[in-house]
C-alpha cells in the first residue's frame, strides 16, 4: 500500500505535457490559443491547414499575443506624440463591387417603408437588410448606413457652480505650437497629463478607506462608472478651448483605491492655468429617474409572462421600463448625478527623443495587456457591491425575464450587460454634457459587484 501510494504521489508530481508545451510556447513567444483555418487553393483544389494568432490583448489569456498587441501601442504612441507634420488620410475610392452593395441596401430599405407604411409584413425584407448589412462590413466599408438611433437632449445650459468656459472655432489642425530658443534652436513639446476623480474620504495604505461611515461609496461608484463619458467631455471642452484638434493616446487604469485615472500623451502643449480652467468646467451629468420608491425582502416586482414586464406587487400595475421613465424627466427635475474631476492633476512637457518619453509610453501601457481582476487579485474579498438604485451599465433594451435580485426601485429594468475593462480610450462624439445617458439603470442587483473602471475599449492612438 505503502508503495502504491508513492508512486502516485510521484506520478502526481510530474509536469503535464499540455502545460509543457504552453510554458514552450510563450517562452518562445508563440500564440497560446492559434486559430485554426482551412485554406484551399482554387486552382488545384489542394488543402492546407494554417494557424493564425489569436490576437488576444489580456496577458492572462495569452501572453505572446498580449506583449505584441502592447508593442504595437507603444510604437503607435511614440510614432504620433511628436508629429512635426499635419497627417493626410485619404480614404480610397469605393470599389464598383462596394456601390453596387450599397445601392441595393438603399433599394431594399425603400421597398421596406413601403410595406411598413401599409402595415404589410417587413420580415422578408429585414432578414434580405441584415444579410446586406453584412455584405457592407464584409466588402470593406467603414460606419453603417442608418444614422444612429435618435438620443434624447435635456438643456444644454451650463450649470451656475460651474466655471465659465470660452469657446474658440476649432481649426483643422492637429500639430502643437514651434517654440524658439534664444540660439534660433526650434523644438516641439509636447504633453502628458494625468487626471483623477476627486477625494471621497481619507484611504489607509491598503486603499480601504479610513472611515467607512464616513466614506462617500455611493459618489465613488457613481463616477467610476461614468469616467469615461467625464473624459470624453473633458476632450471636447479642451479642443473648443485650445482652439485646434487636439491628438491624443491616453489609457485609464485604477488606483490603490480602485479610483480610475487617466494618463493622456497630448501632442502639442497646453499652460497648467488653461488645464486648471478647462477642468473646473468640465462636468457631465446623469439623467435618470428617481430611486427613492425601493422594493427589498420579500416584496419584489412581479414579473407577467402576458405582458412581458413587470408589475407592482401591491397594485399589480406595470411598472414604466426604462425608456418611459426617462421620458418623464421633466425639465424642472435635476440630474441624478453630476460628475467631475478631482482638483489635482499632473501636467509635464516632453520633447521627442527623451528619456521621459518613453517613461511616459510605459505608462500608457502598463495596464493595456492587464485585465482589473488580475490587478488585483488580492482584493477579492473587498470588491465594490453596488447599493439599491446605483447606476450600472446595461446591455438590452427591456427586460426578457425576471432578474434574480434582493431590492429594486420602482421601474421597469434593463437587462444588466458587460461592462468594458482598462484600456485605451478615444472620445466619442457626444451630445450636451447635460445628455440622457441611457446606459445608467435604476434598477439592479443590489447583491451585485460593480466595475470600479468602466472605460471604452482599446482604440488607435492620435494621427
Amino acid at each position: 500500500m505503502t508503495a502504491a501510494r508513492t508512486t502516485r504521489a510521484e506520478r502526481m508530481a510530474l509536469p503535464l505535457a499540455r502545460t509543457v508545451v504552453k510554458d514552450l510556447a510563450a517562452e518562445h513567444g508563440a500564440c497560446l490559443r492559434p486559430v485554426q483555418l482551412r485554406r484551399t487553393d482554387v486552382d488545384t483544389g489542394h488543402v492546407e491547414q494554417v494557424l493564425i494568432p489569436c490576437g488576444h490583448t489580456l496577458a492572462s489569456v495569452c501572453p505572446s499575443c498580449a506583449e505584441r498587441a502592447r508593442i504595437l501601442r507603444a510604437a503607435q504612441c511614440r510614432e504620433g506624440w511628436h508629429l512635426d507634420h499635419e497627417p493626410v488620410i485619404d480614404p480610397d475610392p469605393a470599389t464598383e463591387d462596394q456601390r453596387v452593395t450599397v445601392t441595393d441596401r438603399a433599394e431594399a430599405q425603400a421597398d421596406r417603408d413601403a410595406l411598413a407604411g401599409e402595415g404589410l409584413d417587413t420580415g422578408e425584407l429585414d432578414e434580405r437588410i441584415g444579410e446586406l448589412d453584412q455584405d457592407i462590413t464584409d466588402a470593406g466599408l467603414r460606419g453603417r448606413v442608418l444614422p444612429a438611433r435618435p438620443r434624447r437632449h435635456r438643456s444644454t445650459k451650463r450649470r451656475q457652480d460651474a466655471a465659465p468656459l470660452p469657446r474658440r472655432k476649432v481649426n483643422p489642425r492637429t500639430v502643437g505650437k514651434i517654440y524658439t530658443a534664444s540660439d534660433g534652436k526650434t523644438f516641439r513639446p509636447s504633453l502628458f497629463v494625468t487626471l483623477t476623480c476627486p477625494s471621497y474620504g481619507r484611504v489607509g495604505e491598503d486603499g480601504a478607506p479610513a472611515d467607512p461611515d464616513t466614506y462617500d461609496y455611493t459618489r465613488a461608484a457613481r463616477d467610476a462608472l461614468h469616467f469615461a463619458a467625464l473624459f470624453d467631455r473633458f476632450i471636447q471642452n479642451l479642443r473648443r478651448f485650445v482652439g485646434y484638434d487636439l491628438q491624443y493616446f491616453a489609457a485609464i487604469e485604477p488606483q490603490r483605491r480602485l479610483a480610475p485615472h487617466v494618463h493622456l500623451a497630448i501632442r502639442g502643449t497646453i499652460s497648467r492655468a488653461e488645464l486648471r480652467e478647462v477642468i473646473s468646467a468640465t462636468y457631465h451629468q446623469v439623467w435618470w429617474p428617481t430611486t427613492d420608491a425601493t422594493y427589498d425582502g420579500d416584496r419584489l416586482p412581479v414579473w407577467d409572462e402576458h405582458t412581458g414586464t413587470y408589475l407592482d406587487p401591491d397594485t399589480g400595475e406595470i411598472l414604466p421600463t426604462w425608456d418611459q421613465a426617462l421620458d418623464a424627466i421633466g425639465d424642472q427635475d435635476e440630474p441624478r448625478h453630476v460628475a467631475r474631476f478631482g482638483a489635482r492633476f499632473d501636467a509635464q512637457g516632453v520633447l521627442a527623443g527623451s528619456r521621459d518619453t518613453s517613461r511616459c509610453i510605459g505608462y500608457l501601457t502598463k495596464y493595456l495587456t492587464k485585465h482589473l481582476g488580475d490587478c488585483h487579485q488580492a482584493d477579492t474579498d473587498t470588491r465594490l457591491r453596488m447599493p439599491p438604485g446605483s447606476p450600472m451599465h446595461c446591455g438590452t433594451s427591456r427586460a426578457r425575464r425576471p432578474a434574480r435580485t434582493d431590492s429594486a426601485t420602482a421601474s421597469n429594468p434593463r437587462m444588466p450587460g458587460p461592462a468594458c475593462g482598462p484600456g485605451l480610450v478615444r472620445a466619442r462624439p457626444t451630445a450636451a454634457s447635460t445628455s440622457a445617458t441611457p446606459g445608467a439603470a435604476s434598477w439592479c442587483p443590489a447583491s451585485g459587484l460593480a466595475r470600479p473602471s468602466p472605460t471604452t475599449g482599446p482604440t488607435g492612438g492620435p494621427g
